[in-house]
């Protein structure tokens, strides 16, 4: 029987069309992916080699004045990026994967990034997580949207109805068969990407494979539950292209509204311009109130005193350490509110299943607003380190020539969050139990069979 139906099923020119066009488009999504990552690694390859070579410059240059060697030298921590993030490339092409850092004020330059074309971030990156979320749901709405109002108006279903003791039966067979269409193109898709993009198989991997099958099923469900409507063809055809605009473009963004009117972010200008003035205003003060602040926040230090030359490296970078420590309040501020818009729209996500895949996606391969916070936490840690390790060899006036520079290499952060598998399948797995429900109930009424 299921032969029969996918022969019949796969004569149609819809048919083969729809798995051509989730095929191209997703190896195409693929190459994407992989040209990302090409990028990535290639700017890894340049920092590190930018580093090493920006360090023997500068200690070749200034021989004596660790200070003002300092002032120049830059250092860089990476936030690895896994191949699976060529699948779901997220907030990875806007905020930045590499910061390299002076040990001067933090945050002047937490938030630097390469330079990218606005358009080409307007529009996004067609990856393939763009193309399960939204493209998938298309095709599987070609295939569904008619599977019994075609029957009917072609007046063959009251002779399937009597040569079959369980017609639903039948109409859930022809439901599989599409079904099995699709999650084959999925699954082929996925396959391809391994070798394409090096990637490792271990339970990322197969949380971003079972997240998308449920994705697909609950598409699958939501059919069913229209066509248990026994509406017309147009009807299904424009209630399915109704909801997929609902759930996929709609609803996400009035929620993404609602969230940035209700925390937003005038601390992001706030903290810059904060930190500026807390900075420069030091030139034109006593350098007592500087250092008697700079010794709160550091009492280790505190053995070095107060110098009395009109310059010197611990008034300055007491001054550094103060642009920071004054834009301190509008920085946490801006932090709570990120992580505050990160946990609504996690929340939110639950009732919305393409968001609720965009956030597993970006969780699985580190791409989404919470691996971004984490990582500038790590930086804002790095760059701390760095202050701890050199201040002292400043204030004591050691030689370059004292440190070996040779260690100092890239650095990398590659944290991830547990998978919390009930957390990432179960919402999916709700909505499509629910919408089948709701077919059902349908399906038993005598009118619609």
């Amino acid at each position: 029987m299921y032969l029969l139906l996918f022969k019949n099923f796969i004569r149609s020119q819809s048919a083969y069309l729809g798995m051509l066009f989730l095929l191209l488009s997703g190896l195409v999504s693929i190459f994407v992916g992989r040209q990302f990552i090409d990028k990535q690694k290639a700017n890894i390859e340049h920092t590190a080699l930018y580093q090493k070579e920006h360090i023997q410059r500068y200690t070749g240059y200034i021989e004596k004045d660790l200070g003002l060697l300092l002032y120049y030298l830059k250092f860089g921590l990476v936030h690895k990026t896994d191949h699976l993030n060529a699948l779901s490339i997220g907030q990875r092409d806007v905020n930045p994967s590499i910061q390299s850092l002076t040990i001067r004020n933090l945050e002047g330059q937490k938030y630097d990034t390469d330079h990218q074309n606005p358009v080409s971030l307007l529009l996004g990156s067609l990856d393939l997580g763009f193309v399960i979320i939204f493209l998938f749901p298309l095709v599987i709405i070609s295939y569904c949207y008619n599977l019994l109002s075609e029957e009917k108006e072609e007046s063959t279903w009251i002779l399937l109805s009597v040569q079959s003791q369980s017609p639903l039966r039948i109409l859930f067979k022809k439901f599989v068969v599409r079904f099995a269409a699709i999650a084959g193109v999925l699954l082929f898709l996925m396959i391809m990407a391994v070798p394409l993009l090096s990637l490792n198989i271990n339970k990322a991997l197969a949380g971003f494979v079972l997240v998308s099958l449920l994705y697909i099923i609950v598409w699958f469900a939501l059919s069913f539950w229209v066509v248990s409507w026994n509406k017309s063809s147009r009807a299904g055809a424009a209630g399915l292209l109704c909801f997929w605009i609902v759930l996929t473009i709609i609803l996400p963004a009035v929620l993404n509204h609602f969230i940035l009117s209700k925390y937003p972010l005038p601390e992001a200008l706030d903290t810059a311009i904060g930190q500026r003035e807390a900075y420069h205003e030091k030139w034109d003060t006593d350098q007592k109130p500087t250092l008697e602040k700079f010794y709160k926040h550091y009492p280790q230090f505190r053995s070095y005193g107060f110098p009395k030359e009109s310059f010197n490296w611990l008034w300055y970078y007491a001054m550094q350490q103060m642009g920071d420590d004054e834009s301190k309040s509008q920085s946490d501020q801006l932090k709570a509110k990120l992580w505050k818009r990160e946990e609504m729209s996690r929340t939110f996500s639950y009732f919305v299943p393409g968001l609720h895949v965009q956030f597993q996606l970006s969780d699985l391969t580190g791409s989404g607003l919470a691996d971004q916070l984490r990582f500038t936490q790590a930086a804002e840690k790095f760059h701390e380190s760095k202050r701890l390790l050199f201040y002292p060899k400043i204030f004591a006036n050691e030689p370059t020539g004292s440190i070996n520079w040779n260690q100092f290499q890239l650095e990398y952060y590659n944290d991830r969050s547990d998978i919390n598998w009930l957390d990432m399948l179960g919402p999916l797995l709700l909505f499509s139990l629910f919408f089948y429900y709701l077919g059902t109930v349908n399906f038993k009424k005598p009118m619609v069979l």
